[in-house]
């Protein structure tokens, strides 16, 4: 019987995309940094309130991290920020689609104070 380290190791391999598809994915990923970047904007200016944004993120919104978001906020900083998310227990590495409802409640709870 050979060992483990002797056995021939099977590498599968994600199907080849197309040109098209390749393009219609960079496509997609250039629209949600463009859009994420003008609501940081709006977030900096006052202009969004961060608590909607938290309570009902848009889709485009699902896949970025909370700690990035909420360092767009005026007069958070690091530091804040950091010790905002230990405080409500969210690792600075969670997106805002992977929230919990009770995360969402104490995050939009520390920043409306």
């Amino acid at each position: 019987m050979p060992s483990v380290s002797e056995s021939p190791t099977k590498h599968i391999a994600a199907p080849e995309r197309s040109l098209l598809q390749r393009m219609d994915a960079l496509q997609r990923a250039n629209d949600v940094r463009t859009r994420r970047a003008k609501l940081k904007r709006d977030l900096k200016a006052g202009r969004q309130p961060i608590h909607e944004l938290l309570l009902e993120p848009p889709e485009y919104l699902e896949t970025a991290k909370v700690f990035d978001l909420l360092l767009a906020v005026p007069k958070y900083g690091r530091v804040k920020v950091n010790k905002i998310l230990s405080q409500c227990r969210i690792s600075p590495s969670k997106t805002i689609g992977g929230l919990s409802q009770r995360q969402r409640a104490e995050l939009v709870a520390l920043m409306r104070r």
